[in-house]
């Protein structure tokens, strides 16, 4: 079982940037899986945000956050960062991290993820 912490989050203006976290308990935890991050918002669905691979160039972005959202991790292979920039009202959300299925497969389904943090809050202030 894999604990997964987000962080980072808060209350911005819209345009602003925010960089999120998300810590693996213990070190190389993260390697063994490929990673996502999801938001919710109050009374919307769970979707998703970005996925990544540790082992392959591979990222992956839905179209709501394409070219203002990047999805990195450090060489450590222990966190996992979400940089957020030019925020948007509509990017208000508790944004979770969690663990895909395998190493190498990942997607915007979040029943091919297994273990979840327990979310930071994104506030975007128009």
């Amino acid at each position: 079982q894999v604990q997964l912490v987000e962080s980072g989050g808060g209350l911005v203006r819209a345009g602003a940037s925010l960089r999120l976290s998300c810590a693996a308990s213990e070190v190389g935890q993260l390697r063994r899986y490929a990673m996502g991050w999801f938001r919710q918002a109050p009374g919307k669905e769970r979707e998703f945000v970005a996925a990544m691979t540790w082992f392959a160039p591979g990222t992956y972005y839905s179209d709501s956050v394409k070219g203002r959202f990047t999805i990195s991790g450090d060489n450590a292979q222990r966190t996992l960062y979400l940089q957020m920039d030019s925020l948007k009202p509509e990017d208000t959300a508790v944004y979770y991290c969690a663990t895909s299925i395998s190493a190498t497969y990942y997607s915007g389904l979040p029943i091919d993820y297994r273990n979840w943090g327990r979310g930071t809050l994104v506030t975007v202030s128009s």
